[in-house]
C-alpha cells in the first residue's frame, strides 16, 4: 500500500513538474556545433545542449554549422526521462505543443507526424479532415489520426502559421552514401530498425537518386 501510494506520488509530481517546465526555457541561442535530420548540438555559455529536432527544422538550420542559431524549446519531463525539443519557429513549436495534447500522440509521434509533413501541409490535413494521409505515417493508424482531426480540427484553423513551408531551404546535393548514411543514422534516431531504413533508403533513392536527405526521410516515415 505504500509503495502505491508513493508511486502515485511521484507520478503526481512529474506531471505538475512537466506543466510548470513545458516553457521554463523559452528559447535556445547559440552557436550549432552539431547537425543532422534528428538532432541539433547548439553550445550557449559553455553548455551543449542536444535538442531533437523535425526534418523542417533542419531543412532550415542546413547552412548554419558554427554560426549562432536561436531555437525555440519545448522540454519533456518524466520519471524516467527528460527531453528536449527544439524548433525553428514559434508557431511549429506551437502546432507540435497541440499534437501531443492529443490522447495516444506522445512526442516521439508528435516528431514523426511533424517530420512526415511540413506544417501548414500538415495544418490542411486536419483542418480537412484527410484522415487516411496521416494515418500513413508510421505508428500513427487510422483510428489515431481520426482523433486527431477531431480534437484539433478547429483549433489549427485559427493557428496562423504565416508564410509559405515550401520556401523552407532544402539540402540540394546527388544521391551519395552520404545522403544514404545520413538518411538511416536519422531515421535509427527515430526509432526505426537499422536493417529495415536502410532497405527503404535504398530503394528510395534508386527510384530518386537526386532527393535531398529530408526528401529520403520523409518518404521513408510513410514506407516503415
Amino acid at each position: 500500500m505504500e509503495n502505491c501510494v508513493r508511486t502515485c506520488v511521484y507520478k503526481i509530481f512529474f506531471v505538475l513538474l512537466q506543466a510548470f517546465c513545458a516553457h521554463m526555457i523559452e528559447y535556445i541561442k547559440g552557436i550549432l556545433t552539431e547537425l543532422n535530420p534528428a538532432e541539433a548540438v547548439v553550445e550557449a555559455a559553455g553548455v551543449g545542449y542536444s535538442l531533437a529536432i523535425t526534418l523542417p527544422t533542419y531543412s532550415a538550420l542546413v547552412g548554419s554549422e558554427e554560426k549562432e542559431v536561436k531555437l525555440f524549446v519545448t522540454e519533456i519531463i518524466r520519471e524516467d526521462t527528460h527531453e528536449i525539443y527544439g524548433f525553428y519557429e514559434r508557431k511549429e513549436r506551437q502546432l507540435f505543443e497541440m499534437l501531443m495534447t492529443v490522447s495516444g500522440v506522445g512526442a516521439a509521434t508528435a516528431r514523426m507526424i511533424m517530420s512526415a509533413f511540413q506544417a501548414e501541409e500538415l495544418r490542411m490535413l486536419i483542418a480537412t479532415g484527410n484522415s487516411k494521409a496521416m494515418a500513413k505515417v508510421k505508428g500513427l493508424g487510422p483510428k489515431t489520426a481520426q482523433r486527431i482531426i477531431v480534437d484539433l480540427k478547429d483549433k489549427v484553423i485559427k493557428l496562423d502559421l504565416g508564410g509559405d513551408p515550401t520556401e523552407i531551404p532544402m539540402l540540394e546535393v546527388e544521391a551519395d552514401n552520404g545522403i544514404k548514411t545520413e538518411a538511416i543514422s536519422a531515421l535509427t534516431m527515430l526509432g526505426f530498425a537499422a536493417a529495415a531504413s536502410g532497405k527503404a533508403v535504398d530503394k528510395i533513392l534508386k527510384a530518386e537518386p537526386t532527393l535531398t536527405v529530408e526528401g529520403v526521410i520523409r518518404k521513408a516515415l510513410t514506407m516503415l
